[in-house]
């Protein structure tokens, strides 16, 4: 493996990670072990703190492939409480809101998630990096404003209901680039004439890698000592 040339490096993000923690102990493990000061490092696809899965860096000149990477279909799976919101759509903020849940079916989730399959306008969380007017959306969200976003038409080619236990939910959702699998969280509580908050997120794949096939942040010293470079 050629690191300094360029090479895509599936990665792990363990929970409480931020994507950019994973690039620089990599950038660093990488600098110490080519002996170089500065190593290019980035990643395609950022990952919330609270979520885990597939992370791909890409080092050297395979930087230049990340938006290509980015456009990867990706798949994720998540856990969805029903009866209830918070301002960042997930567990990052407390509850804000309940509604009843009791009326909810699983006959009545599945016509619901089917809605939901297809292109389809989404609107980002307004605790995202999304820019507006050259500002990240997070920074207006703690500033304390309440604007919504613009939004944006996002593709979504599989919806699975994994498991359904009131007020808990699981499924399994493959979609294209920017779609946030909080915002459809939100959305499928609105839907049902209830709330929904995403409990937990796992990116089960993104193209051909596979969660499977990733490398753990704390095993990649080893991992690197391995390989024939």
């Amino acid at each position: 493996m050629n690191f300094l040339e360029g090479e895509v490096i599936p990665m792990f993000k363990p929970y409480g990670w931020t994507s950019f923690q994973i690039v620089s102990k990599v950038r660093y493990l990488l600098s110490k072990h080519h002996n170089v000061k500065r190593f290019k490092v980035g990643h395609a696809g950022t990952l919330d703190p609270l979520a885990t899965g597939v992370l791909l860096l890409c080092t050297g000149k395979a930087t230049k492939r990340i938006e290509e990477l980015q456009n990867h279909t990706k798949e994720y799976v998540a856990d969805i409480m029903l009866g209830a919101t918070t301002a960042s759509f997930d567990m990052e903020h407390p509850v804000n809101a309940t509604y009843p849940y009791e009326h909810i079916t699983e006959e009545m989730l599945c016509e619901v998630l089917k809605k939901f399959t297809g292109e389809v306008l989404q609107r980002p969380p307004l605790f995202s990096a999304c820019k507006v007017e050259g500002e990240r959306a997070y920074k207006l969200a703690r500033s304390g404003s309440d604007m919504q976003l613009a939004p944006k038409p996002v593709r979504i080619e599989e919806i699975e209901l994994l498991a359904f236990e009131p007020p808990k939910i699981t499924i399994r959702v493959v979609c294209g680039k920017g779609t946030y699998i909080r915002s459809l969280a939100r959305d499928i509580g609105e839907e049902l004439q209830s709330g929904a908050y995403l409990t937990r997120l796992e990116r089960t794949r993104i193209g051909d890698t596979r969660i499977e096939n990733c490398i753990n942040p704390d095993e990649f010293k080893t991992w690197l000592e391995k390989q024939n470079l």
